[in-house]
């Protein structure tokens, strides 16, 4: 089955715990603490692979759950980390968050992305020993993995998109020229899923070429199949427009599959185009030759008008010549417009020192990543945990201004999801 979008929940491993311990031996009196440090949650990560060509596997799996790192242990010794989820995505997968932007595009063979980080590790009780503090009673708790909601977009990474309305023949123009065998009928609708094939041009140069699903007037209202599989020609350098010669109105024809374009969420009617009339065998010339002279009269200057026969070949090596020369052109900007670009710019985020109180209804409520993060690696059912934290607010001078700011006994501190009392 081809699935081409689906919305999964990913979820990093979780930190395992500090531990509490003091070591006790024969003939070692008081042996100090001990506690080891919990291993850090799993990544989840999505790797690009050829070998996958659909989205079918997150059909039914809509959580993906990397392993948790294990809690530390006596005799300082460290929790396991958990392992890594890696994922296999079809080459061309985007990967889109609540907010409809873009975290990751995949677009090469191998590329590897970490999508979501585990939790680290809580410290033991060894890890917080000093001159002044010989015997800490405190451990912290591992840190949550990052979970996200995510939707995955499969876009086909192909050089040209065969693009007409129903049983125009690009189906059997792609089999004709490249090793794909695509289902042909002689009944609209007949592909209901993109079709790939590698197309030899010449000894040099290998062409992608994608077959897409046929348009009607209407798809981009959902018409037919609609216009969801247009996202696999995004990408394409050069579209190839496919008209039947036999149509009643071959310039109708022509307007409505560019309106369709035009109506997408990107304006596909700009991408370079050739225009081809198929099915030409067994037609008078001089009736060809009318219909293209109609079809030149409606088609963009510069755009290359051809004639062939997909099912008997004739007039295709001139045409895939031409289409040849169009993306190699296109090839030489998008890679020119990427030396331009450059490195992009990045806005720096905050520093982790960085805090903000503001008061409440019940309280005040403390924001920063850094006393957010000691937050969540406290253990609030211990009392040990809980000064701790009250002490690392007072060296931040967090608790100097929620004295300046008026706080009373019994009013509640709120870091991230916990509170403590002051």
């Amino acid at each position: 089955m081809f699935v081409d979008k689906v919305k999964v929940l990913v979820r990093a491993g979780d930190g395992g715990d500090g531990y509490v311990s003091f070591r006790h031996e024969k003939f070692i009196d008081r042996g100090g603490p001990d506690g080891g440090d919990g291993g850090d949650g799993g990544d989840i990560v999505f790797i690009a692979s050829r070998n996958q060509n659909t989205l079918a596997a997150f059909r039914y799996q809509k959580e993906l759950k990397a392993e948790s790192g294990k809690p530390g242990f006596k005799q300082r010794k460290h929790g396991k980390s958990g392992q890594d989820l890696e994922v296999a995505v079809p080459v061309g997968t985007q990967v889109v968050v609540e907010n409809e932007q873009i975290m990751a595009d995949l677009t090469e063979d191998q590329q590897t992305v970490r999508i979501a980080s585990g939790g680290k590790g809580g410290f033991g009780n060894a890890h917080f020993v000093s001159s002044t503090r010989q015997a800490p009673r405190v451990a912290e708790k591992g840190e949550e993995g990052q979970q996200l909601s995510l939707t995955l977009e499969l876009k086909m990474i192909a050089d040209v998109g065969l693009v007409g309305l129903p049983n125009a023949g690009k189906s059997t123009l792609l089999a004709s020229i490249s090793n794909a065998h695509p289902e042909i009928a002689d009944y609209p609708f007949t592909t209901i899923r993109p079709n790939l094939g590698v197309v030899d041009i010449d000894d040099e140069v290998s062409l992608l070429f994608a077959d897409i699903p046929g348009l009607i007037e209407g798809a981009a209202e959902g018409k037919g199949l609609g216009d969801d599989f247009l996202r696999h020609v995004e990408r394409t350098k050069v579209l190839v427009h496919l008209i039947d010669v036999y149509q009643e109105d071959i310039v109708a024809a022509y307007q409505t599959i560019q309106n369709e374009l035009k109506a997408y969420s990107i304006d596909l009617s700009k991408r370079p185009q050739i225009v081809v009339l198929n099915k030409i065998d067994g037609m008078d010339e001089e009736m060809v030759a009318d219909s293209l002279a109609k079809l030149k009269k409606i088609v963009p200057k510069k755009t290359p008008l051809y004639a062939i026969s997909a099912q008997s070949k004739l007039g295709v090596k001139p045409l895939l010549y031409s289409i040849k020369e169009v993306v190699l052109v296109e090839r030489a900007v998008v890679e020119a417009q990427a030396a331009e670009e450059g490195i992009p710019v990045l806005r720096l985020p905050e520093t982790e020192d960085t805090w903000q109180v503001n008061q409440t209804d019940k309280g005040y409520e403390v924001i920063g990543p850094k006393i957010e993060r000691f937050a969540r690696r406290t253990d609030f059912a211990s009392s040990h945990g809980t000064q701790r934290l009250r002490d690392i607010l007072k060296k931040t001078g967090i608790m100097h201004e929620l004295v300046r700011r008026g706080i009373k006994p019994g009013q509640k501190i709120k870091i991230g999801k916990n509170s403590l009392e002051y």
